[in-house]
């Protein structure tokens, strides 16, 4: 039996239309007189709710809000909601995913500093302008290794498969690729310095956009955020360049050299977005391997022409030769480890992520090339860093392909055929009753 108080209480809660447990039991109808008409719907509710409070009143039980109002707070509840935001946002940065994806990142930022350094270096120091002979070099050591990996397979994964399928696509992505490396570095004959660092980072909303529409990919508003960070920081490295005083050439014509900066960097995109589709469907070997093939004929036609002249002028020493090597060697390392950063994480983030090899290029001209320092590379550094985190704090997703509709009805002759292939299938069903009675039932 129960207890008077809480008989008294759930008296109160059923007539109050609510559960034991304080839920409404909206699964229950209502009977209500047809010729009775309720009205005002707020005054009923505050009706059942005074009801409710007075039966517990009565029972002993003090009404909710005498017992919030009689709590104090404990002295750490208004630390809890800062304590518990930090400890959320420890938790979505502090991952062993987005350190990795820190940690690749700078290995690729390392790798393009080396071949920033030893450019420069043979540049300034020996008079040394080859681009598309250091290209050439490093598409024939993609050659070496990975044609040669895929002229040794059979199979739909053999060079000569994959050849007959796709040859036309590789010749376009070669194409792209070899030409994305010489417009950059021959723009910094024509513009200044400046230019060339900001209007390259035009390649990352062409390259988001590319990956919209060709690889489905969909950002979210703390993307595009981060993608402004990250922009701000290498605005910030433009203005220490400009106080450090690196601006000393205004170029021999700027529209040329800022027209050959916005055409590398859109090809860079198709290229870095074409290398992000084939190695998560089909193999890292496989672009390698036909970037250097066909990398390596379309540099060495274009060495041909255009840098005779220059590599005639060479003078050979074991130097010379010691920094070409260091930039074959960072460019191949280049190539090699980018395609394994891309399957990991995306294109876009690779790009943000590189953004601070001009930073470590800048930190190694202290010493080599003896710029002036300046505290703002410090600071842009860690804006980088900060859009950077931001951006792999909260993965992209990937639209499903739409799905074609499908016919409501089907043709005459197809809805005929069905129709005879339903009637000459029917079976027959015989059902037997108690007084001996058999009806023959259709399933149509």
């Amino acid at each position: 039996m129960q207890r008077p108080r809480e008989a008294a209480l759930g008296e109160a809660v059923q007539e109050a239309g609510f559960a034991h447990g304080g839920v409404a039991q909206h699964d229950q109808p209502e009977l209500v007189d047809p010729n009775r008409r309720v009205h005002g719907g707020p005054g009923l509710a505050r009706l059942r709710l005074g009801a409710f409070l007075g039966a517990a009143a009565a029972a002993g039980a003090p009404p909710p809000g005498d017992a919030a109002a009689g709590a104090e707070p404990s002295p750490g509840a208004a630390n809890a909601g800062p304590r518990r935001l930090l400890a959320l946002l420890g938790a979505k940065l502090c991952t062993w995913h987005i350190w990795k994806t820190i940690f690749l990142g700078q290995m690729l930022s390392l790798f393009i500093c080396g071949t920033a350094v030893t450019s420069q270096y043979l540049a300034e120091k020996y008079q040394v302008n080859t681009p598309m002979l250091q290209s050439f070099i490093n598409y024939s050591l993609l050659l070496l290794v990975y044609t040669t990996m895929l002229a040794f397979r059979t199979g739909s994964g053999s060079l000569w498969q994959i050849l007959k399928q796709r040859w036309w696509k590789y010749i376009f992505l070669g194409l792209a690729d070899v030409e994305a490396n010489y417009m950059i570095v021959k723009a910094y004959q024509y513009t200044t310095l400046t230019s060339v660092q900001l209007l390259d980072c035009f390649g990352i909303p062409v390259l988001m956009a590319l990956s919209w529409f060709i690889l489905r990919a969909r950002y979210r508003l703390i993307h595009f955020l981060a993608v402004a960070v990250c922009l701000l920081g290498v605005g910030t490295m433009v203005g220490a360049d400009i106080l450090a005083g690196r601006q000393d050439s205004e170029g021999s014509d700027v529209v040329i050299g800022d027209v050959l900066v916005l055409l590398g960097a859109s090809l860079y995109a198709i290229s870095n977005v074409s290398e992000e589709y084939i190695v998560k469907n089909l193999s890292r070997v496989e672009f390698l391997g036909m970037v250097g093939l066909f990398g390596t004929i379309i540099s060495g036609l274009q060495l041909a022409i255009v840098e005779h002249k220059e590599i005639m002028k060479i003078q050979w020493n074991w130097k010379v030769a010691l920094l070409f090597t260091a930039f074959a060697m960072c460019m191949f390392g280049l190539y090699s480890f980018m395609p394994v950063v891309i399957k990991v994480t995306s294109a876009t983030s690779v790009n943000l992520g590189i953004l601070t090899a001009d930073l470590y290029s800048l930190f190694f001209g202290l010493f080599l090339f003896y710029y002036k320092f300046s505290g703002l590379y410090i600071l842009s550094f860690v804006i980088i860093m900060v859009g950077f985190i931001l951006y792999c704090s909260t993965p992209t997703r990937t639209a499903e392909p739409t799905a074609l509709p499908q016919p409501s009805r089907a043709g005459l002759d197809n809805a005929a055929l069905k129709l005879e292939e339903s009637d000459s299938e029917t079976p027959a069903v015989a059902v037997q009753f108690t007084r001996g009675e058999t009806v023959v039932v259709s399933t149509d």
